[in-house]
């Protein structure tokens, strides 16, 4: 399998070949996205280099939003496009996510987790609880299906259920009701917090 590295990221972006992209905020994200009532919530976006979900919450009144993203060429698009926010309300960092610190309270996965190689899963898991607060939330979708080869890579709920269980507890980890058409019946709805030390 080619190595999922920064020049390979790039070069989709340059290319266009950005099959995740499907050009607004995703249907549950944005249900998710209306029912918050704390604007300053520290919010990260890993793998958010179309921008969709930062703007969304930009319209909303969120004040606190960084996208993390390896592909310059990503980053770049999102600097013109967002330019007035830059500094202010959204933040742009260019970094593998793996070497990222920061402390938020809410991170949304939408098509990050599925484009990482399976072997960096449990790693992901344990990167997520270092970077959330203690009250911190992961949110998004994760893929309930298979796919013949990736990226994107696939999943299930069980397989999620035991890959989290050791940092995260599920609020929610269910089927997704409103997905777009194009992945219906093939997606869950997750919330996941962080485990508290038990001593």
């Amino acid at each position: 399998m080619e190595e999922l590295n920064q020049a390979y990221w790039n070069q989709r972006y340059e290319q266009g070949n950005t099959g995740w992209n499907i050009g607004t905020v995703s249907t549950p994200l944005k249900f998710y996205f209306d029912q918050l009532s704390q604007k300053n919530l520290s919010i990260l976006i890993p793998g958010g280099g179309n921008g969709h979900e930062a703007e969304y919450l930009l319209s909303l009144g969120f004040t606190n939003i960084s996208i993390l993203d390896i592909a310059p060429k990503a980053l770049a698009a999102l600097e013109e496009r967002f330019q007035a926010h830059i500094g202010n309300t959204l933040h742009l960092i260019h970094a593998d996510f793996f070497d990222h610190q920061g402390q938020y309270d809410l991170i949304i996965e939408q098509t990050f987790f599925c484009a990482l190689d399976p072997k960096l899963r449990e790693k992901y898991v344990y990167q997520m609880f270092q970077l959330l607060t203690d009250q911190g939330k992961l949110a998004g979708l994760l893929f309930d299906t298979q796919f013949p080869a990736g990226p994107p890579f696939g999943g299930n709920r069980q397989e999620y259920q035991d890959l989290f269980s050791k940092h995260f507890n599920f609020k929610t980890l269910a089927p997704c009701y409103n997905s777009i058409p194009q992945r219906m019946g093939n997606e869950c709805f997750i919330i996941a917090t962080k485990k508290q030390a038990d001593f």
